[in-house]
C-alpha cells in the first residue's frame, strides 16, 4: 500500500492542544501534522457556544486548505459543543474530538466510580464529559468543576509557582474536602496536563490523573487504520507546520511546555482565520 501522505490538522483555541500534538507525534511518527491555535481569540471556555462553534469552523475551514486527511479538535470545549457541527460541515474528512477518549480514559482509571472533570465553564456548562462517563458507566458519580484560571495560568506558562499552588488550593480543597471524594481527576482541559505536578502534589498520590492526550492520540490511529488513511513507514522525514491568529514569538516560546520541546518562532505562521 503506497499509504496517504496528507498531513492530519489538529487545532486548539490557543497552546494547550499542543500536548495532543506531542502524544499525536508520538504515537504516529510516520505522520505529518498541521497544528492551528487561535491564540488571538482565546480563551474559548468563557464564550457561548454559537461563538465557540463559529470559531472551530472558521478554524478547520483552514486547515482543509492544507489538504488534511483528519482534524482532530485538541480543545475540550470545541469538542463539547461543536464535535456534531465540524463532522456534518467536513464530512467526509474524519473528525475527532477529546472528550469521548478521556471520558474512556477515567472510567477505566476510577476504582471507586468516583470521577472529577477540571474543566472550563463552557464544558463543565455542556456537561459533555458527565453524559460521556456516564455513557459508559451509568452508575458513576461524576463532580465537574469549572478552573478557568488554570487556563490563564497555563498560557502564561506558570506550571508550578506560588499562584498556580493558591490556584488548585483554592479550586480543588473544597472537593477533596469531602468524605467520598472522587479517586479519578480527568483533566478537562488540554491545557491542564501542565498544571499537573501541582495538582498531584494537592491531591496526593492515591488519586489518579487523567490525561486525554494518549487516549485521543490512540483513537486517532484506530481511525486511521479503519479508514485505510495511514501514511507509508517510508512517507519521508516528519513535517510538522504551526499557525497562531497572534503572536508567533509567544506561541514558540510558551507552546514549547506544553509540546515538550522547542518550537522556532520562525516556523510559527500568523494567519487571519476570518480572511481564510
Amino acid at each position: 500500500m503506497a499509504g496517504d501522505p496528507r498531513p492530519i490538522g489538529v487545532f486548539d483555541s490557543g497552546m494547550g492542544g499542543l500536548t495532543v500534538l506531542r502524544a499525536l507525534v508520538a504515537r504516529l511518527p510516520e505522520e505529518q501534522f498541521v497544528y492551528l491555535g487561535d491564540t488571538a481569540r482565546l480563551p474559548y471556555g468563557t464564550k457561548s457556544p454559537d461563538t465557540v462553534r463559529a470559531y472551530a469552523l472558521q478554524a478547520t475551514h483552514l486547515l482543509l486548505s492544507e489538504d488534511v486527511k483528519m482534524v482532530v479538535i485538541a480543545c475540550n470545549t470545541a469538542s463539547a459543543v461543536a464535535l456534531d457541527a465540524l463532522g456534518e460541515a467536513l464530512a467526509p474528512v474524519p473528525v475527532i474530538g477529546v472528550i469521548e477518549p478521556g471520558a474512556r480514559a477515567g472510567v477505566a482509571a476510577t476504582r471507586s466510580k468516583r470521577i472529577a472533570v477540571l474543566a472550563t465553564e463552557s464544558t463543565v456548562k455542556g456537561a459533555a464529559y458527565a453524559q460521556a462517563i456516564h455513557r459508559l458507566m451509568a452508575d458513576a458519580h461524576v463532580e465537574q468543576m469549572a478552573c478557568q484560571v488554570f487556563v490563564a495560568l497555563a498560557e502564561e506558562g506558570w506550571a508550578d509557582t506560588r499562584a498556580t499552588t493558591a490556584a488548585v488550593e483554592d479550586y480543588l480543597q473544597p472537593l477533596f474536602a469531602q468524605a467520598d471524594a472522587p479517586d479519578t481527576l480527568v483533566l478537562g482541559c488540554t491545557h491542564f496536563p501542565v498544571l499537573a505536578t501541582a495538582i498531584q502534589r494537592h491531591v496526593g498520590d492515591a488519586i489518579t490523573l487523567v490525561d486525554s492526550a494518549e487516549t485521543t492520540a490512540a483513537a486517532v490511529a484506530e481511525t486511521l487504520a479503519g479508514l485505510d488513511l495511514k501514511a507509508s513507514a517510508d512517507s519521508g522525514t516528519r513535517a510538522i507546520r504551526f499557525f497562531a491568529t497572534d503572536s508567533p514569538e509567544r506561541f514558540a516560546r510558551i507552546g514549547a511546555i506544553f509540546f515538550g520541546g522547542a518550537i522556532d518562532d520562525e516556523a510559527v505562521t500568523l494567519v487571519d482565520l476570518k480572511m481564510a
